[in-house]
Parts: C-alpha cells; sequence; structure tokens
C-alpha cells in the first residue's frame, strides 16, 4: 500500500516540474494576445473606430452596435488627442472574468501618454475567439 505522504510528496514533484512549463504557456499567451491587442490599438489610433469594431471579439460585438461602438470610442479618445507613448505595465492571464463566460482572456495595461492627456490607464481584455486573440474590452481613464 502506498502511503499517503509518498502520493503527497509525488504530488508536489509533479506540480514543481509542470510549473514552470505552465508559466511558460501563460507568458506565450500573454505575448500573443498583447501583440494582437496593439494590433487593434493601432486602429483606434488611426480613428479607425468603425475596423477596431470589425476586429473585436463577438463578445464585444454582441454587447454594442458599429454606430454606438464608435460613438462611445470617439467621445472617450478624442478629448484625449493624438497618442505620444504607450507602454504595458501589466499582463494577467484569466479563465474567467467578472460579467463575462469563461474562456481565455488577457487583461492588459498600458500606461499611456497622450497630447491631451499626460497620464492615462488604458485597460485592453484580448480573449481567444475563433482560434485568435481578439479585444473584448477597452476602457481608457
Amino acid at each position: 500500500m502506498i502511503q499517503p505522504v509518498t502520493i503527497r510528496a509525488y504530488c508536489l514533484v509533479v506540480l514543481l516540474l509542470f510549473s514552470p512549463l505552465l508559466a511558460a504557456a501563460a507568458e506565450q499567451k500573454e505575448e500573443a494576445a498583447t501583440r494582437a491587442a496593439l494590433a487593434w490599438l493601432a486602429l483606434v489610433d488611426a480613428t479607425q473606430y468603425g475596423a477596431s469594431w470589425e476586429e473585436a471579439a463577438a463578445l464585444l460585438k454582441n454587447q454594442v452596435t458599429t454606430a454606438d461602438w464608435v460613438k462611445a470610442v470617439a467621445a472617450a479618445r478624442k478629448p484625449m488627442g493624438d497618442l505620444v507613448t504607450r507602454k504595458l505595465s501589466s499582463a494577467t492571464y484569466a479563465t474567467s472574468l467578472p460579467g463575462a463566460p469563461d474562456g481565455e482572456y488577457v487583461v492588459l495595461q498600458f500606461e499611456t501618454r497622450f497630447k491631451g492627456k499626460a497620464q492615462a490607464v488604458e485597460t485592453v481584455t484580448p480573449m481567444m475567439d475563433g482560434g485568435r486573440w481578439r479585444v473584448a474590452g477597452y476602457y481608457v481613464r
């Protein structure tokens, strides 16, 4: 009979062996999601708000019409002016978020500077959608 202590020790060894692999997988997802978010943000920066809606995740598109999206993003971004700098400050992989269905998400926060706003924080949330990372949420403050 296998002793409980032996089973626990075995589980600990397995966990320690696979932890770096799990962390590396999450990091790769964060990097891929960040690339997708930056490409999407380039559309918003270029005031191509309709195109940003087209490239968004189905979750976002099911919650807001193109016209409402364009109005909301224009109202949020136009007063800030052109982008000066954007620096990633955090990336967090998650499989569940409040108010959203379970799935794969990466919550990204950028320290951003605009011509009309010296300090802003952009929160961009890409999700795995149809085999691609697509933005499901955007908030700037």
